[in-house]
């Protein structure tokens, strides 16, 4: 054979070699938690894209896509140099761009692609929620490739400065929007962190007891972020532990809570006056609806658009209601009766709200007034039942979406529940009527974890209107039904024939359901009565408190009408042909048993407990039973770095070692080999002999060892236990082996020698 093949040979075998090297993978463990610390940051921006996709109601897509992502980049990073490689990241940038701007609505897609994506990277940077995109799950899907092609390669080819460059920007992303919570924020913040200090370490061949300080570090990143967080007045807590809160109210937490709802615990009622209306008739002053379902709360998707003067009205037959409003506190929304066709007088700029509906551009000072021209839903209950299931594409696709991880048992109770039911009314009836008799309504309630709906279905036993609303809507989504949520206030107090006081107590939540050729209906699955129990007692226990302003107005002081009974539902009833119209109330005059307007001063409602404040404010406990709440994923990841960093710091400490040999010193577990237990008994001996500065020196036999350590004696005087231990020792090793009664010996010397030692200095 040649040289010159040889040689060939040999190239050929170190570039296989060389090959099999790229593909293998490198077992440093410093760099596996360098990688393992990209992996944590990529899984950050993940993890809220993942639930952005589970919201949008697919994940197997999302997580095929991440994970043929991750793949890819694997390979690509052992194959291929990064120019070539940040042109393939390219391509999938532009490929999902494009992907999502061609599945857009065509209002919305007429507008120039660039144009359309500045514009929505710049409100996504100024705390838009990615979950108000209208195809959110396609938005996912188009943003996870590139980013994380882009980081998982950088760290694959040692640039970690780079990759966390990358996963950061992502990260920092959704901090802004708002749709990555405390504690995730600040787990990407250690997951990078560790990136860079266990990446620098690797590539200055450091090795892992250096990266035990590493360790360090991040955990005391952590523990000093909980220090802080429990500081009073330091803000909120990155842990997002969930251990307190702001007051909260039930108008606070809807009317107010601008395009997203988040539902909480236990919450109390505001008395004070919001605005008066005078109305042709009394129904519901709607402020908005919520469209898109997270399994804890609501979202309103798409962009506020500007108001030209004129709304369009229902698709059916309606009747007009005309009303004039007067603010009586600060506002912050536009009540209007259901559905408004104009608002004139605001002093401010308007906007036409996603899914109908007028908000002011501002504030809405006290003494301002304005007035709505609204057109009311006319449809008889056989119009609604004829009225079939002939949906447009739209609206059945944004309002039957659910999250994918809906229990299926929801959709099963349903199900059964509404088995009866030949028609999406009936079934809307069937479902509003079962939850009104079968959960008692309650402000003082404890937020489970996990989806709303499953568990105030099949865990809770009482709740306020935000669970009712919510749940149902849920239960009508799972049988293909559109449905949503809306917000506003009830009609309030009646002070006149035609005038009504609302006040912040009487914020309310409940659903409408949308009917082919009809429109938007309302059903209210709360129960009134204790509802207003709950109100009434509220609204007296204000007037009777010391120093408490805006209870009252002129009017409603006077008490000459009772509330108006809540119209309930939007829905033609027997004996009520007009849907929403309650007949007149009978004026009433105050009595002398504490009992005016409507408000009994002894009257509890259910869940009211001794009438001190209604509820507590703040979201009570994660885990229905007021039990510790249970930590989140991210908690636990947070826990696992503390946890890790204080071992890396007692194991740098040579802790575990001295413990190991403190406790070895003073118990000896017995074996059945005698010759074992005269060599640990020895063992201990040694110990003894280092800790009194007296070690065995190199090349020193047992007995010159013990003959020293038996001079000096162990405990400062002579002791020649030493010696024979020493002798017991050399016979097991040297001497054919020794007896148990010897062994015993042994170990009870060693047992008499430790005893004996002086105290540790």
């Amino acid at each position: 054979m040649s040289t010159g093949t040889a040689t060939g040979r040999s190239a050929n075998a170190d570039d296989a070699a060389s090959g099999l090297t790229r593909f293998a993978p490198e077992l440093d463990p410093v760099r596996l938690l360098a990688l393992a610390s990209v992996a944590a940051l990529l899984g950050t921006f993940l993890s809220v894209l993942y639930r952005v996709s589970d919201v949008a109601g697919d994940v197997t897509l999302f997580l095929a896509v991440a994970a043929g992502t991750l793949v890819a980049a694997t390979v690509v990073a052992r194959l291929v140099p990064e120019g070539i490689a940040f042109g393939l990241a390219a391509v999938l940038l532009v490929a999902g761009a494009y992907a999502y701007v061609t599945q857009l609505p065509r209002d919305v897609a007429a507008t120039p692609t660039l144009l359309l994506l500045v514009s929505d990277g710049i409100e996504l940077l100024t705390g838009l929620s990615v979950l108000r995109i209208v195809n959110v799950g396609l938005w996912a899907l188009a943003a996870t490739p590139a980013p994380t092609f882009v980081a998982w390669y950088l760290a694959l080819r040692r640039r970690y400065v780079a990759s966390v460059v990358v996963g950061g920007a992502m990260l920092t992303l959704f901090i802004l929007t708002g749709d990555a919570s405390g504690a995730l924020a600040l787990l990407g913040v250690v997951a990078a962190a560790g990136v860079v200090g266990f990446g620098d370490l690797e590539l200055r061949g450091g090795d892992l007891a250096t990266a035990e300080t590493v360790a360090v570090v991040l955990a005391a990143m952590v523990t000093a972020a909980l220090l802080v967080s429990v500081v009073p007045a330091a803000g909120s807590d990155p842990l997002d532990l969930g251990t307190g809160g702001d007051d909260q109210t039930v108008e606070s937490s809807l009317t107010t809570a601008g395009d997203s709802v988040s539902i909480l615990g236990s919450i109390r009622l505001s008395p004070e006056v919001r605005f008066t209306v005078t109305s042709s008739e009394p129904t519901y002053w709607r402020v908005g609806s919520y469209d898109r379902y997270t399994g804890g709360g609501w979202v309103r998707t798409g962009a506020d658009r500007s108001y030209d003067g004129r709304l369009s009205g229902p698709v059916g037959q309606s009747r007009t209601v005309r009303q004039r409003y007067t603010v009586e506190s600060e506002l912050q929304v536009l009540p209007a009766a259901w559905k408004p066709t104009r608002v004139e007088g605001v002093p401010v700029s308007l906007v036409e709200l996603p899914g109908g509906g007028v908000g002011p551009d501002g504030t809405l000072s006290p003494g301002d007034t304005y007035t709505v021209e609204s057109e009311r839903p006319v449809a008889s209950a056989r119009e609604l039942r004829e009225s079939g299931t002939n949906y447009p594409d739209p609206i059945e696709e944004r309002y039957t979406q659910l999250p994918s991880t809906t229990p299926d048992r929801v959709g099963e109770r349903t199900a059964r529940i509404t088995a009866n039911a030949e028609n999406p009314y009936d079934t809307a009836r069937v479902i509003e009527r079962w939850l009104e008799n079968n959960r008692e309504y309650s402000l003082t309630v404890d937020r489970p974890r996990g989806d709303i709906a499953d568990a105030f279905l099949f865990e809770m036993e009482q709740g306020y209107c935000t669970y009712y609303a919510t749940t149902m809507v849920t239960m009508l989504r799972s049988q293909g039904i559109p449905a949503r949520m809306a917000v506003g206030y009830t009609p309030g107090q009646q002070v006149a024939q035609d005038r009504w006081v609302a006040r912040g107590l009487d914020s309310h939540a409940w659903v409408e359901v949308y009917f082919p050729d009809q429109g938007w209906v309302r059903f209210d699955p709360t129960p009134a009565a204790p509802r207003e129990a709950a109100e009434r007692q509220r609204v007296q226990q204000a007037r009777q408190a010391n120093g408490t302003t805006g209870v009252d107005t002129n009017e409603s002081r006077n008490r000459t009408f009772t509330p108006t009974p809540t119209p309930t539902p939007d829905t033609p009833t027997p004996g009520n042909p007009n849907p929403g119209v309650t007949p007149t109330p009978t004026p009433t005059t105050p009595t002398t048993n504490g009992t005016t307007n409507g408000t009994n001063t002894t009257s509890s409602g259910p869940g009211l407990g001794d009438g001190a404040d209604i509820a507590s404010p703040g979201g009570g406990s994660e885990e229905g039973g007021g039990g510790i709440p249970r930590p989140t994923r991210e908690q636990t990841a947070l826990g696992v770095v503390v946890l890790a960093g204080v071992a890396a710091g007692v194991h740098r400490s040579g802790a575990p070692s001295w413990l190991y040999r403190e406790v070895r010193l003073r118990y000896q577990p017995r074996t059945d080999d005698p010759a074992r237990d005269v060599a640990r008994a020895f063992d201990r001996l040694e110990h003894l002999g280092r800790k009194a500065d007296a070690a065995r020196r190199p090349g020193e036999t047992a007995r010159e060892f013990a003959a020293r350590v038996g001079a000096v004696g162990v405990s400062g005087t002579p002791d020649e236990r030493a010696r024979r231990l020493a002798t017991l020792h050399e016979r097991a090793r040297y001497g054919g082996g020794v007896t148990v009664a010897e062994a015993d010996e042994a170990v009870a010397l060693a047992d008499e020698l430790v005893s004996d030692r002086p105290p540790i200095s």
